[in-house]
């Protein structure tokens, strides 16, 4: 029996591609959503925000636009140009987005703090979270078969095979472009630490197939691998909230730690590698390496009065370089950073502030 629900659970995996939704091509036939408010030049605030709101998640799409999630003002996309912004009144199920992913036909997907809605370049749609204990994927005992399909969505990714993969609030869920199935239920996984999966704030799948999830703030599960089989589990200087992580090109894993440094994963041990360098970091929040090779950090921790923390640094594989109010931020904690296609870097801040490098400074793209 073992047997034939793992070879079930092979065949999730592999055929997940089957069936997704195919919708025209950003390039080919774009259709905007009739109520999208009126293009501008910079990020403008619309729904009444506050100083405590952020630009907190973006993503550069197949035809070269960047997105922007905050949390308060819905998203907005750039066109290289001018700011589209989506809200609640084109379809979002919230102001609030947390990620944002674009799928292999080219869906845009965002996870916001009321479920998941995906745009396919004419309508925004609520996407509910939906599983049957009858479902062949799922154990028939599930504790757990009516998720809360409007509890926030903090991470998303697709992996090699097609499957979309959801961290949300009441656990790890898949989607095969048919069904969804709550991860834990599947048949055959080994959990020896009993681990829940909740709140999943980052997700990542490195080259060997190993699929990585970071804990969010409520579950503090710190670091888990799973290697199709076997959920191992990590916790470097006992950190249970994991907020971003990157592979490096040489299959090494940075890990970026609520309180406690950016650590990297060789393998077989952790090494920790800003403030073994003198910087000082507050709160990490948010790596990114980019395509000249530098590897960039920022920390929330941090205000447009007190420059002595937070911002963004730059390591360039010797030394760290630091960026903040000086070079033109007006706040320093940085929840976003996203690379454009022609090699410039996107900062995303507190205060619903969007900042271009431009290599020494920073040019403001927010009112």
């Amino acid at each position: 029996m073992k047997l034939f629900f793992s070879l079930l659970l092979s065949l999730f995996f592999l055929t997940s591609c089957n069936g997704q939704v195919k919708t025209d091509s950003p390039k080919k036939n774009v259709h905007e959503v009739k109520t999208i408010s009126a293009r501008q030049l910079k990020l403008r605030k619309t729904q009444g925000g506050n100083e405590y709101n952020n630009v907190h998640c973006g993503l550069q799409d197949k035809g070269g636009n960047l997105w922007f999630g905050t949390t308060s003002e819905g998203v907005y996309r750039f066109n290289g140009k001018t700011f589209t912004q989506f809200t609640v009144k084109d379809g979002l199920s919230s102001n609030t987005v947390w990620s944002i992913l674009e799928d292999k036909t080219g869906n845009i997907w965002f996870g916001t703090d009321a479920g998941i809605c995906r745009y396919n370049w004419k309508t925004i749609n609520y996407i509910p979270i939906t599983t049957s204990g009858n479902n062949n994927f799922l154990d028939g005992n599930s504790y757990n078969n009516s998720p809360s399909s409007k509890g926030g969505v903090g991470s998303m990714i697709q992996d090699r095979s097609g499957t979309i993969w959801f961290g949300t609030d009441s656990g790890l869920y898949c989607y095969n472009g048919k069904t969804f199935a709550r991860f834990l239920d599947t048949q055959g996984i080994i959990n020896n630490s009993d681990l829940t999966l909740k709140n999943v704030q980052c997700m990542l799948e490195d080259k060997k197939g190993n699929l990585w999830f970071g804990s969010g703030w409520s579950a503090m599960e710190g670091i888990v691998r799973y290697d199709g089989k076997n959920l191992e589990h990590f916790k470097p200087r006992n950190q249970g909230w994991i907020r971003n992580m990157i592979e490096e090109q040489n299959g090494g894993i940075l890990f970026v730690t609520r309180s406690n440094d950016v650590c990297r994963y060789d393998g077989k041990s952790f090494t920790y590698v800003t403030q073994a360098n003198g910087m000082v970091n507050g709160s990490m929040i948010c790596c990114l390496k980019d395509k000249s090779g530098n590897t960039w950090f920022s920390s929330d921790y941090g205000t447009e009065l007190n420059d002595t923390v937070g911002g963004v640094w730059r390591y360039d594989g010797k030394t760290f370089t630091k960026y903040s109010i000086k070079e033109g931020l007006t706040n320093n904690a940085v929840f976003l950073m996203l690379e454009d296609p022609d090699g410039n870097i996107w900062v995303g801040t507190r205060n619903t502030g969007l900042y271009r490098f431009n290599g020494k400074s920073f040019d403001s793209y927010s009112e």
